[in-house]
């Protein structure tokens, strides 16, 4: 075990990282931290929620000139969502080395604002590829001075389209000294990013994809497409969801299962790739501030989303790969918590459900009609059998007896009282 105290940087950046509550490396960052520090470039694969953000910006902190004010470290993100993750982690870990700028720039904020923030010096820069450019266009960013560039989800960058961004920065920054990427899966287009690149780096995998999701119980309910929305609100009612992130595979099936979450009384928002970034912003705040119990995504609107204590991520459909499955409910369990993740499985999505089933997925059946009503009387019972235990009831215990009477028992307008409840 390694502790962040034996590493040979500041004590600034140590301190900070005591007051962030870490103390003990996780496995990236103690296979990459010593080599980004001793120069090597590196390409790691990691999953979110593994700790890597810790592990490249220490070593940028470590070498900051503080007295330089121009770039000197840029990170590249797929989305704005996770650039101000990123942006914020860097600031917390360098939160005690005096003077340093950390800033974000991506698309959806007044590009103004960003140009402002650059003119008066900033030494790290975390950004989407495409605002990025812009900058680099409008003159606001020189990219020569950079020391060290970051590709963070590099996957994701490349499955949204950026490579030609991406190989363009990279072309920009031809004086940097080491090139990072991290990445949750390793396909062949990041290895020839490396092979063109970078300079002889490091290969570092932390773990088997299966590994990383060992706290997640994973269950597949078949279902008929036609009763496939039935299927759901069951689903939620059975497992006593408070709060889910439901992905489907389309903005259309985005837009029918949020419509008719709202019909059934759930609070619910959507977000996928149509919307403005302002819009998105909203959903997501009201979202992670427990506002809104459920959000239903696409798999690009949910790009970089980072959600703490989410306990459940329902597939209404089966993604296409087991790499966007992993990334689907890599959202949940994080930092050591448990989760669930639910997948609907209708015959059309037959296909993917054998691209996506690894031997970790747990086939369940859902209960009938009658089964579901059994279970959510008894969730009622368990309800009042807490409160018969913890709460003061006299007053009502008077008004029971009070309203009882030879012609009507006290268990009888229990039984009333309980089929309220359950049909209101």
């Amino acid at each position: 075990m390694m502790n962040f105290e034996d590493l040979y940087i500041s004590d600034e950046i140590k301190s900070a990282i005591g007051d962030m509550g870490f103390h003990t490396l996780t496995p990236i960052q103690k296979m990459a931290i010593p080599d980004i520090l001793r120069g090597f470039d590196v390409t790691a694969q990691a999953q979110t929620g593994s700790g890597k953000t810790l592990a490249f910006a220490i070593p940028i902190l470590e070498n900051i000139f503080i007295d330089d004010k121009s770039p000197q470290a840029i990170v590249l993100c797929p989305t704005r969502e996770l650039c101000l993750q990123v942006a914020g982690e860097i600031e917390k870990a360098g939160s005690k080395i005096k003077k340093l700028k950390v800033l974000a720039v991506y698309g959806g904020q007044p590009i103004g604002k960003q140009t402002r923030v650059l003119k008066k010096g900033v030494h790290v820069i975390v950004g989407t590829p495409g605002r990025v450019i812009d900058h680099v266009e409008r003159g606001n960013l020189d990219l020569a001075g950079i020391e060290r560039l970051v590709l963070d989800e590099a996957d994701e960058m490349l499955d949204m389209g950026f490579r030609d961004d991406i190989e363009r920065i990279l072309d920009e920054a031809r004086y940097r000294k080491q090139t990072l990427m991290f990445s949750a899966t390793i396909p062949k287009e990041i290895r020839n990013i490396a092979k063109n690149y970078q300079n002889n780096p490091k290969f570092i995998k932390v773990a088997d994809k299966k590994q990383n999701v060992p706290k997640i119980t994973q269950y597949a309910f078949r279902t008929n497409h036609k009763y496939k929305f039935n299927d759901l609100v069951k689903l939620i009612e059975v497992y006593n969801v408070k709060s889910a992130l439901i992905f489907s595979n389309t903005k259309k099936g985005v837009d029918f299962v949020f419509k008719n979450l709202k019909k059934h009384d759930y609070s619910s928002e959507a977000i996928h790739g149509d919307m403005t970034q302002k819009v998105r912003d909203k959903v997501m705040n009201k979202f992670r501030n427990g506002n809104v119990r459920f959000l239903v995504a696409t798999d690009v609107a949910a790009r970089g989303l980072d959600i703490s204590n989410l306990d459940f991520v329902i597939n209404y459909d089966v993604p296409q790969n087991y790499d966007a499955y992993v990334h689907r409910i890599g959202r949940t369990a994080r930092a050591g918590n448990r989760g669930f993740a639910f997948t609907l499985v209708s015959k059309e999505d037959n296909s993917n459900f054998k691209n996506v089933s690894k031997g970790n997925i747990t086939i369940k059946k859902l209960p009938s009609d009658k089964e579901l009503d059994e279970i959510l009387i008894k969730q009622v019972l368990d309800d009042v059998k807490v409160s018969v235990k913890k709460e003061d009831l006299d007053k009502y215990l008077k008004a029971i007896k009070n309203s009882s009477s030879a012609d009507i028992t006290s268990e009888e307008i229990a039984a009333a009282l309980l089929k309220k409840i359950r049909e209101n």
